[in-house]
């Protein structure tokens, strides 16, 4: 009978631990998410390549592997097609080259032993990117400069 309680206890503090490391990683998560949201919903309707609730697809365990790929690259589309249809000078497709390194690091932090490498590699890159996203989505929120 003692040992099934001290089984249940064990098994109780696995799943308390694993829980709570879900909740920190999930967090910041949902806060990147947010983030590129906002920047596709300051973009106009035609210049949007995704639909701004879609980002939430990222979500979906191993799917999100391959949605992080496409959802950089439409928020480069969407961002780069709105600068240029508002004047403002910026790279055609802002935030591309540096999301699409983020990702393939983010794949490689699965492969055993690589991932020591890969991993922090991937979150440098994933603070970077959040940052640049960000500001990009700051810069489409700031109101047009008034014409000298």
């Amino acid at each position: 009978m003692e040992q099934s309680y001290a089984d249940g206890a064990v098994a109780g503090a696995i799943i308390m631990v694993a829980l709570g490391v879900l909740v920190v990683f999930l967090i910041p998560l949902i806060f990147y998410l947010l983030t590129l949201q906002k920047a596709l919903n300051r973009c106009s309707p035609e210049n949007r390549a995704m639909a701004p609730g879609l980002v939430w697809l990222m979500l979906i365990p191993v799917f999100g592997f391959i949605w992080h790929f496409i959802m950089v690259l439409n928020v480069a589309k969407s961002l780069g097609a709105e600068f240029q249809k508002r004047g403002i000078t910026e790279d055609p497709k802002p935030g591309q080259q540096l999301g699409i390194v983020m990702c393939v690091l983010s794949c490689c932090s699965i492969i055993p032993l690589l991932n020591m490498l890969s991993s922090p590699a991937f979150l440098i890159c994933w603070i970077i990117y959040w940052v640049k996203i960000a500001g990009y989505s700051a810069k489409l929120a700031s109101p047009a400069p008034l014409p000298a």
